[in-house]
């Protein structure tokens, strides 16, 4: 499987963006697919995951009421709505998928994209 993030850039406080992230490869429906931040000096910090094959969804308390993940089986592609954004959601937001189920922890995670980057300005 292989990942490619995009949708990065700079925003404003309050500001919105979403991230997406396209799969090749085959993404069975036991897969979850996670989106992970890492802020410079920081550890990478769990945002999101969502089961592929029932849409389960699952968030880090930090984002909870702000961010949306979502997929879309068709173009095998996951999204990240990020709305009211703050200036400590800055970060490079990576895309990741599990194999085995959903952990909130990267290390349990196979395959990562490259990542893109968000800033936003206060």
């Amino acid at each position: 499987v292989q990942l490619q993030a995009s949708g990065g850039g700079l925003v404003q406080a309050g500001g919105s963006l979403r991230l997406s992230c396209a799969a090749s490869g085959r993404i069975f429906s036991s897969y979850v697919m996670g989106w992970f931040r890492q802020a410079p000096g920081k550890e990478r910090e769990f945002v999101a995951a969502i089961r592929w094959g029932v849409g389960n969804t699952y968030y880090g308390d930090s984002v909870k009421g702000r961010f949306t993940i979502s997929r879309d089986n068709a173009k095998n592609t996951v999204y990240l709505q990020m709305n009211s954004l703050k200036p400590e959601d800055t970060a490079v937001y990576y895309c990741a998928v599990d194999r085995n189920g959903l952990s909130s922890w990267y290390r349990t995670y196979d395959y990562w994209g490259q990542g893109t980057k968000v800033t936003v300005s206060s």
